[in-house]
């Protein structure tokens, strides 16, 4: 594991973990201590390995389901312990108050983003439901879950084949594959790299790709100030991922729990070096 030489009693480690019991989470939480930092676990199992005393320090237990607040879930949790450290150890922090209105605000944003996308999630999911390959792109603070719904949401939970693609990155090489039988989702910040994603966008639409778009500037989202709004995309987004996979797990018959491996076969592994 590597070891960062500022990572050390003057550092604090935020390890999440839903079950608690990821081994790769425990050991970095394990490790991060070892080196003396503050270590604080988030997960949804208060009787789990990353909740352990020996382990962490500080421990955040978050809610889960379609009942719980989008501020109380993960990362929620997460803007809300760095909003507030920022907030008391940076004199120069400028956006504790706004984003504290964006927390206020994103449960109505996401509950908007689910009526307005409905409708065209359940078509794409019928019009799609035996395509080959997808496409996924997305860019800045959405990259990860772009990424997540890619490798998650449709590789693991419908056994799909697709690749994410980074916005920023499509013109350089990925799109000469783009043909009409190709088909694309593209997901569109609001905030400083959404034009990243409107010049990918624009590009599948003039060359006729089969393009699916997700804009979270058609679900209000820019009405979160514009110092912090960047940072509400992945909200978002991941809500995007499950409306998604879930019509295409509908109409595809899949359900999204069934795994031919994850949680099925050991995968651990001791390497031979």
């Amino acid at each position: 594991m590597l070891n960062p030489p500022a990572w050390g009693e003057n550092s604090i480690t935020i390890v999440l973990s839903h079950s608690g019991n990821t081994p790769e989470a425990v050991e970095a939480a394990k490790f991060a201590k070892k080196n003396g930092s503050f270590v604080i676990a988030i997960t949804n199992e208060i009787d789990s390995k990353l909740a352990d005393k020996n382990v962490s320090d500080f421990l955040a237990i978050y809610e889960w389901g379609e009942d719980a607040s989008h501020v109380d879930q993960p990362m929620g949790v997460v803007y809300r312990i760095i909003n507030e450290f920022l907030h008391q150890t940076e004199d120069s922090y400028e956006k504790y108050e706004e984003m504290k209105k964006g927390l206020n605000k994103i449960d109505g944003i996401i509950e908007k983003a689910k009526e307005v996308q409905l409708s065209a999630a359940r078509q794409f999911a019928q019009n799609y439901r035996k395509q080959n390959f997808l496409y996924i792109l997305g860019s800045g603070a959405n990259t990860s879950h772009a990424y997540g719904f890619s490798i998650c949401s449709l590789m693991e939970m419908q056994w799909m084949d697709c690749a994410f693609i980074n916005s920023a990155e499509f013109f350089h090489g990925p799109f000469e594959v783009l043909q009409d039988d190709e088909v694309y989702i593209q997901c569109v910040n609001v905030g400083q790299t959404r034009v990243l994603d409107t010049r990918s966008r624009d590009f599948i639409k003039k060359y006729n790709g089969q393009l699916e778009t997700i804009d979270a500037k058609d679900f209000g989202l820019d009405t979160i100030d514009g110092s912090v709004i960047d940072y509400f995309n992945p909200m978002v987004f991941y809500e995007m991922g499950v409306l998604y996979r879930d019509q295409l797990g509908e109409k595809r018959g899949h359900p999204t729990d069934v795994r031919q491996y994850m949680g099925k076969v050991d995968y651990s592994y001791e390497p031979i070096i």
